[in-house]
């Protein structure tokens, strides 16, 4: 069953491909059949360059390595350490 939730949030950064670094736009992010992943249903980020649509990196997760990676995230950005710099 698809869900067809999906969300798209402005993002500023960069990521690496084979061709180079590029600036980042946009995420997309939807819980779905993966493309690549051997799952039935994965969260599925695609982080798009609004410069250049084909520039993009997609990530397919499980849906804990999902949460884990969320709750990592937050657990470094909310250290004292990290909340100084920013």
């Amino acid at each position: 069953m698809c869900t067809y939730l999906t969300m798209t949030a402005a993002i500023g950064g960069s990521a690496l491909d084979r061709v180079g670094a590029f600036g980042l736009s946009d995420a997309v992010v939807c819980f779905d059949h993966p493309q690549e992943a051997p799952l039935e249903h994965a969260l599925c980020i695609d982080f798009r360059s609004g410069t250049d649509p084909a520039r993009r990196m997609a990530v397919e997760l499980d849906a804990d390595s999902a949460r884990r990676l969320a709750e990592s995230i937050l657990a470094t950005l909310d250290s004292e350490e990290v909340r100084a710099l920013t």
